[in-house]
């Protein structure tokens, strides 16, 4: 299991005014103390908890029709979204041009194309909804950290950067694992790496945590509120009601960190004060989780 790093906690400045609308206002948080995990959630540590409890996600239960009002029943078939690059440039308001939903996709087969996980063991977890991390979570004696908690950890001291680093962007000597080309058709990957990375790839923040942006977006605990931003915007690199028959109805929640679909041109949100409003039904191939306590 991943260790966990104490975090003295604090006030700090949440929020950001230079980016994005639903990253405002910028206000004091307090955090009390607490602890986090220092990596994301691994497939190897998924793995282990399925393999303890049996545990099935939510991208491998059968789908109601009833969920599904006109759909056809013979479509409605276990599975999850899937990135897929596009073959040139396309209209980047329409997410729909890159995900796909893919049946068969899951965590252990994250792609639904039979490659699976396995030379992907020290990989960040993916294709799991909220209720699986709050899963493995509780089955390991943590929880899911709050935003406030998440984005001051991501800080490491710094605060009021713009990245976790400082602010510098992510370029030359790359901190985190990011889009590197033009989304979302050519990638050439972060040192390497095209898709998610080995967690603990990219140096760590201050406060001793890897890949706190970058990789993949991490889940909350906490709902989405107008209080701290637009409800209606959202990330685009990742579909924030997709697959839901009525998303109105279903629980949104915060992510935060970016992931390795963000590209400065589109969606700069590996920062620590970036979030994305997302369902919590929704399982994709850039979601993961870490764990705090």
């Amino acid at each position: 299991m991943s260790e966990l790093v104490a975090v003295s906690g604090g006030a700090f400045s949440m929020g950001s005014t230079a980016f994005y609308p639903e990253e405002g206002p910028v206000f004091e948080a307090w955090v009390e103390p607490f602890s986090i995990d220092t990596f994301a959630v691994t497939n190897a540590e998924y793995a282990e908890f399925v393999d303890a409890t049996g545990y099935i996600t939510v991208a491998e239960r059968e789908l109601d029709p009833a969920d599904f009002p006109g759909a056809d029943p013979a479509a409605l078939v276990p599975g999850s979204l899937v990135f897929t690059p596009t073959d040139g440039p396309v209209d980047l308001r329409d997410w729909r041009q890159w995900w796909r939903w893919v049946p068969g996709a899951y965590w252990r087969d994250p792609r639904g194309d039979g490659r699976g996980i396995q030379n992907l063991a020290d990989h960040p977890v993916v294709q799991v909804a909220l209720e699986d991390a709050e899963a493995f979570a509780s089955w390991a004696g943590k929880r899911l950290p709050t935003e406030a908690e998440w984005e001051f950890a991501a800080r490491g001291g710094l605060n009021g950067a713009t990245y976790a680093w400082g602010d510098e962007p992510n370029e030359g000597e790359l901190r985190a694992n990011t889009w590197q080309g033009s989304f979302p058709y050519r990638n050439t990957g972060a040192n390497g790496w095209v898709g998610t990375a080995p967690v603990g790839s990219f140096a760590p923040n201050d406060f001793g945590l890897f890949d706190m942006t970058g990789n993949t977006w991490e889940w909350t605990s906490t709902e989405w509120s107008a209080q701290h931003a637009d409800p209606t915007t959202s990330c685009g690199c990742g579909p924030s009601d997709a697959g839901n028959s009525d998303p109105a109805a279903v629980t949104q929640l915060v992510l935060k960190g970016g992931s390795h679909l963000c590209a400065p041109e589109y969606c700069l949100r590996y920062r620590p004060a970036a979030r994305s409003q997302q369902s919590s039904d929704s399982a994709t191939t850039h979601i993961g989780f870490r764990c705090a306590r």
